[in-house]
């Protein structure tokens, strides 16, 4: 390693800027200055800390950067940046940092399906009537993906008695606890009440839900997509929604985001789309600054590093 300062450059806001150069290894700080054209960035940064806003617009060539070796983003998604930004260095993702309060989001979905709270308010005496109600307890939660997300939801949902099927990219070497490991995503939606996406976009996944998949749901099924919409074919989804081979569909994701106006399913009865925010709400700036506080530390000690991207897989 140089024993020339490292030079950071950090793409998040002030107030990180100010938390790297309270570290103790002494970096070099330089906040961004184009938000807006984020590549734009000196060609001495030996580090760049940055998020996926406008990197979207990125040029299909690298600008000259020869001493960029590590690059921390502070989404768990990498589709948004340009392959060449991956090439050739360490990248580590903000992977997990927002997982317990989607899960929280994920929970409050299927709540809302099976207790309908926000159907059944009394206004009047007239409304003093008993509704007919689901419940979790006893129903089948099924998680496509058994990453932070995935987990997280699993555990808040096996305490409301759920029962758990679920599928991971590398199949099940070992038993888990409480959770039916199956080899397949149709298994699971084959099995599940309610369905929650919990998948990385790749050029595998993507479109990976439509009308074959939908085919192969529970009837009546509660479809959640708190991912990326690029997984779903939208009309795909809207037809299993009217066949009744889906019941519902809570969708914190679209294609493209946000949809245009007059989207059919803006207006559609059985969907709810959120405007993606479900991470929302809980302390993933402290979560990020310790996760990348201890990649600091490991990459200036040339040891292992967390989250780091795995280019065969695409996350």
């Amino acid at each position: 390693m140089s024993t020339e300062p490292l030079v950071i450059v950090n793409q998040i806001d002030p107030a990180f800027g100010a938390f790297l150069r309270g570290l103790d290894c002494a970096p070099t700080v330089i906040d961004t200055e184009d938000p807006d054209r984020p590549w734009i960035i000196p060609a001495t940064t030996d580090v760049l800390i940055t998020r996926g806003r406008r990197w979207q617009d990125a040029p299909a060539s690298a600008p000259e950067l020869p001493r960029l070796r590590w690059v921390q983003t502070y989404s768990a998604g990498v589709e948004s940046y340009p392959d060449w930004l991956k090439s050739g260095r360490i990248v580590t993702t903000g992977r997990g940092l927002t997982a317990p309060q989607i899960a929280e989001y994920i929970l409050s979905s299927m709540l809302r399906v099976e207790r309908r709270i926000d159907e059944i308010r009394a206004r009047s005496a007239a409304d003093w009537i008993e509704p007919q109600l689901g419940t979790l307890e006893g129903k089948t939660l099924g998680v496509i993906g058994y990453g932070a997300i995935g987990q997280e939801t699993i555990r808040r949902a096996q305490a409301f008695g759920m029962q758990i099927v679920a599928s991971r990219r590398g199949g099940w070497a070992t038993p888990v606890p409480g959770i039916f490991g199956l080899g397949s995503a149709e298994e699971v939606m084959s099995r599940a009440d309610h369905l929650v996406l919990a998948l990385p976009l790749t050029p595998k996944t993507r479109g990976m839900f439509g009308s074959e998949m939908f085919s192969a749901a529970r009837r009546g099924q509660h479809f959640v997509n708190i991912s990326r919409g690029g997984l779903v074919d939208q009309s795909a989804l809207i037809s299993a929604l009217d066949a009744g081979q889906l019941g519902f569909a809570t969708l914190d994701v679209t294609d493209p985001e946000p949809l245009p106006d007059g989207h059919p399913l803006y207006t559609h009865q059985k969907v709810l789309i959120t405007p993606h925010v479900s991470y929302v709400g809980a302390p993933e700036v402290e979560r990020f600054q310790a996760k990348v506080a201890a990649n600091l530390r490991a990459f200036l000690a040339g040891t292992e590093m967390t989250d780091v991207l795995v280019h065969a897989r695409g996350y």
